[in-house]
């Protein structure tokens, strides 16, 4: 596969569909052979091909840096948490399923005000709702949790002053991705892996035809 002929926008649509399940590659072959590329076109296909093959290790790494920077800040990592939960809350799936649960937990402890946390029925005419569904957490309508989570998180934010330091963090992770995809010399592992990835994908076009 020449990876010179891949774009950038192919390896975040690749990125997208691929499976991130799978476990991170061992430390003795992510640390095991540098060189300096030869050329800028050497660089660009080396980078894409890295980039796609230790993607997990990469996100690992970042995500040990904000760890790390964290722990200088416990109220930064509230405000990143609600942050975080605001933006999901914005997801059907997840507002319902999140819902769920917190009523189920609140039944065991208290019916009566999990009764409460019940959404309002919507009214149907003639077998159709009236209106289109809206979401609703805990009884109460989707965008007051959104906003009260993200009133909380920015304030946090502000009072932490930890912001800046997520912000220096971040890009020292991919400061470190970008240096580690640019000279890891590509062992024939990931070539091969690139020639099977590019034959499912070629695989699954042929059978949708």
């Amino acid at each position: 596969m020449d990876w010179g002929n891949v774009t950038a926008e192919d390896v975040i649509d690749a990125l997208r569909e691929v499976d991130w399940s799978s476990p991170p590659r061992p430390l003795s072959e992510f640390f095991s052979r540098f060189t300096i590329p030869r050329s800028s076109s050497k660089w660009n296909s080396r980078l894409k091909c890295n980039l796609y093959y230790y993607r997990t290790n990469y996100f690992l790494l970042i995500v040990l840096v904000l760890g790390l920077a964290f722990l200088r800040s416990p109220l930064a990592l509230i405000a990143a948490v609600l942050t975080a939960l605001s933006i999901a809350f914005l997801n059907d799936s997840f507002a319902g399923t999140f819902s769920e649960k917190v009523s189920r937990t609140v039944r065991q402890f208290s019916p009566h005000l999990a009764a409460k946390m019940r959404p309002p029925l919507t009214p149907v005419i003639r077998g159709r709702p009236s209106a289109k569904r809206a979401i609703f957490i805990c009884g109460r309508p989707r965008w007051v949790f959104v906003m009260i989570f993200s009133s909380v998180s920015f304030i946090l934010w502000f009072v932490s002053c930890g912001l800046l330091t997520v912000l220096w963090a971040l890009a020292f992770g991919l400061l470190a991705t970008l240096l580690h995809a640019s000279f890891r010399t590509p062992n024939l592992k990931a070539r091969l892996n690139t020639y099977r990835e590019e034959f499912r994908a070629v695989w699954r076009n042929y059978s949708e035809l």
